[in-house]
């Protein structure tokens, strides 16, 4: 469940961390009543994103916008049912261009860990400055017991929501390793991961896109289950550096596509999931239903 208190124009100057009081208690209601629909179906994730950030210098005081922000997530997190999850994403820049109230993972690791267990952190693979090492990140909050889920999607520049995987495959694969390697070693937090895809289209078919990212992730973690932990571990030890890279690469430029397609035939289904869509006629028949639906405003299919 994902609440939005972003697009009405009482949350132009924030929501959580509003300067108005009432502004602030219209949002924290809103996000009450989304805990109230995740609890009717059957949802235990709430997934917060804010836009609450400042344009310019001296146009809020920081330290109050972040005392405002803790107070507003208190109240919401008190109101969460046992085995409820709240997690907690970030973003360095957009909306706001001079300060972002929640700018980093450690910033959401902050919040998280003052509100409580069942509050967790959200990793966005878009959502950070161009080189940022997001493995490195997940790993600790692996380490941590604080990495709630991700947001999947791949970037260019900033926050370009493409398809996972599509520009870096390498970079999804070194997730993957420390998700796995966290596993193997027993991490609790590794087996409780919410994956999730969060993405923009605009010239590629929406739903054969989604499909698509998830065959990439998919991909990236059947490589990352083939890595050799024992040679990889030797390696490191024997601070051998171009034979740890060496045990990561033999794993990554493995081609598991064979695999994958095989274990889908056993599970009953077509191994290539984007020309099983195709062949469906899904899409061209849900567009001729919504563009036969009459509707109010006079447009149809609107």
């Amino acid at each position: 469940m994902n609440p939005n208190l972003f697009q009405e124009d009482i949350y132009r100057l924030g929501s959580l961390c509003h300067f108005d009081k009432q502004v602030r208690q219209q949002a924290i209601e809103h996000v009450l009543e989304c805990i109230q629909i995740a609890q009717a179906v059957g949802s235990d994730i709430v997934s917060l994103w804010l836009a609450d950030g400042t344009n310019y210098p001296g146009q809020d005081d920081l330290r109050r916008r972040r005392q405002r922000l803790l107070d507003s997530l208190q109240t919401i997190y008190a109101a969460l049912p046992a085995g409820m999850r709240f997690l907690i994403e970030y973003k360095f820049f957009e909306p706001a261009f001079y300060s972002t109230d929640l700018p980093d993972w450690g910033t959401s690791l902050l919040m998280a860990q003052k509100l409580g267990l069942q509050a967790e952190v959200l990793v966005d693979t878009g959502h950070h400055p161009l080189g940022t090492n997001i493995a490195q990140i997940v790993a600790q909050l692996l380490d941590e017991g604080r990495l709630g889920g991700f947001h999947f999607n791949d970037r260019k520049y900033a926050d370009d929501d493409l398809i996972v995987g599509s520009l870096n495959p390498f970079e999804l694969f070194c997730i993957f390793n420390e998700i796995v390697g966290a596993d193997v070693e027993g991490n609790t937090n590794a087996g409780r991961i919410a994956y999730m895809i969060d993405q923009s289209h605009n010239i590629e078919p929406k739903i054969e896109a989604m499909i698509q990212s998830v065959l990439n992730v998919q991909t990236a973690y059947a490589k990352a289950q083939l890595v050799d932990r024992a040679a990889l571990r030797g390696a490191q030890e024997a601070g051998d550096v171009l034979g740890a890279y060496r045990v990561l690469q033999a794993a990554y430029e493995t081609d598991v596509r064979p695999l994958l397609a095989e274990v889908r035939v056993r599970q009953g289904r077509n191994p290539d999931p984007i020309a099983a869509f195709r062949a469906s006629g899904y899409a061209e028949r849900v567009a001729r239903e919504r563009t036969a639906i009459p509707t109010t405003s006079g447009y149809p299919g609107a």
